[in-house]
């Protein structure tokens, strides 16, 4: 059932007065018009956050604070295709790890630890995220006294 939101004029007008405030307090270069230069780096950041394991989710304009590494990275958003790839990771990881503890390279051992435990992480993310993209959301039903209702104004 489709429904009609209609707003009172004054809080359109007061909405707008707002904004017209709070621009006004900006500097004004920040409302010139942008050069294709700058639009053509806008674009290209989305393209460059093409990754192996899926899409880095990193905000526009920041730097990447892992170096690359990125399995160990809260904002990769790993696609489902790549559970093969990263299986592949962890079984490298653990025998660098095993390595690392035959030779006694206890720094290696712990880094690489924090890398395999990022992995199984993003591993174990892959089902659940895929299973939220495919489920309904029930958004609720508000309880009957926070509903309101009016009437229409006759006349005019």
């Amino acid at each position: 059932m489709g429904y009609a939101a209609i707003y009172p004029e004054d809080a359109i007008e007061a909405h707008r007065a707002f904004i017209a405030r709070r621009r006004g307090l900006r500097p004004a270069g920040e409302y010139r018009a942008v050069t294709d230069e700058e639009w053509q780096e806008f674009l290209g950041h989305f393209e460059r956050r093409k990754l192996a394991l899926g899409q880095c989710g990193r905000a526009y304009g920041s730097s990447c604070v892992h170096e690359h590494a990125c399995v160990r990275c809260p904002v990769l958003i790993v696609g489902p295709g790549e559970r093969p790839r990263l299986e592949e990771i962890r079984e490298n990881l653990q025998a660098r790890i095993a390595e690392a503890e035959r030779e006694g390279w206890l720094g290696d051992v712990e880094q690489l630890t924090v890398s395999l435990t990022a992995t199984h992480d993003k591993i174990s993310q892959i089902d659940p995220n895929e299973r939220r993209k495919s489920s309904p959301v029930f958004v609720g039903m508000p309880p009957m006294h926070q509903l309101v209702v009016r009437e229409a104004k006759s006349g005019g």
